[in-house]
């Protein structure tokens, strides 16, 4: 029979797991036991940490099936563990030390203050998310890893589940490197591509493409999307972009979209689309972070989506549901 406070205290306990998931991320534990088992000893020394207290975090990561004991005192990777390497595809790595860095944890630890004011405590200490990026580029370059590892599945996902044979160049408003536009232009060579983004942006972007061997059917532009965007094109990416923002501000973003899409242009937005029911959804958890990270960050609902595109002249026509608990929102003119 199970517990009737069962669910707290499962969660109660995921903040020691996760501690300690944090801490063989930060250690690089995974990377130094990819070669095989170590004991307890050896992993420390390779790791510079203290051998008593990493056999206690060890011994958590086995019950969590991390790692595994391989005789006395000695520890392999699982293959979950094994996501954890810094050299495999689809590292979980970039994500457990995003959630870990310092600020982050402030965050999410001082939610209370942040519901019970209305305002991000994160924001209030640190001030805005990009802006403390920009200012601690080694935070900045776990965020960027962290990013570049979340988008890369998704833009396989949106390169082979959506019919991009009608458009002729796809705009990718605030796209970062690229990831996603590239993956599409692969998958459709006649396509061409225009990213726009902050000027800090550009030269990473422009980097990337060219890596990818795409410069030749790409632009790449400086911009800022609340003043504009670049017209008369047939359709437009926004990819995590709204949930970022509060309702005003993301009808500000759509209206600039709204005034540069072709008439018989589409709209296309990346992101997760919460359920209305009361049922289990990773976009509720993304929810917590937005509210404990942004002031006014939100994910929504696919009626809430709705709502949005409607008041800033445009009609919701098709949610593909991708994995991951993200959607594609295609939204046409009206």
């Amino acid at each position: 029979m199970s517990h009737p406070a069962g669910p707290i205290w499962e969660s109660i306990s995921g903040i020691s797991r996760f501690a300690a998931l944090a801490t063989m991320a930060e250690l690089g534990c995974a990377d130094h036991l990819a070669e095989g088992p170590l004991n307890a000893e050896e992993l420390a020394v390779r790791c510079g940490a203290h051998a008593p207290s990493l056999r206690r975090v060890l011994r958590e990561l086995a019950g969590m099936g991390i790692v595994r004991s391989v005789g006395q005192d000695r520890y392999e990777l699982t293959a979950d563990g094994s996501s954890l390497r810094s050299d495999v595809p689809d590292s979980t790595l970039p994500a457990v030390r995003m959630i870990a860095e310092e600020s982050f944890w402030y965050a999410l630890g001082n939610l209370p203050t942040t519901v019970r004011q209305g305002r991000s405590a994160f924001v209030e200490r640190y001030g805005p998310l990009y802006q403390r990026l920009g200012q601690h580029p080694e935070v900045g370059q776990i965020f960027d890893t962290y990013m570049t590892s979340r988008a890369m599945p998704f833009a396989e996902q949106v390169a082979e589940r959506y019919d991009f044979s009608r458009v002729d160049t796809l705009v990718d408003v605030a796209g970062g490197k690229g990831h996603i536009l590239a993956a599409v232009l692969h998958a459709n060579p006649r396509m061409r591509g225009v990213l726009v983004d902050l000027d800090h942006v550009v030269p990473g972007a422009t980097a990337a493409l060219t890596a990818q061997g795409l410069m030749e059917r790409c632009e790449v532009l400086a911009g800022d999307f609340f003043a504009q965007v670049p017209a008369g094109f047939d359709a437009y990416l926004l990819a995590s972009i709204l949930h970022n923002w509060d309702d005003q501000d993301a009808e500000r973003i759509l209206r600039r979209v709204r005034e540069a899409i072709r008439e018989d242009g589409r709209l296309l937005i990346l992101e997760m689309v919460l359920p209305d029911e009361d049922e289990p959804h990773v976009g509720k958890d993304m929810d917590m972070r937005m509210l404990a990270l942004f002031d006014g960050g939100t994910e929504r609902t696919g009626q809430e989506y709705s709502v949005l595109l409607e008041k800033t002249g445009f009609r919701l026509t098709e949610v593909f549901d991708l994995s991951a608990g993200a959607s594609l929102v295609e939204a046409v003119p009206v």
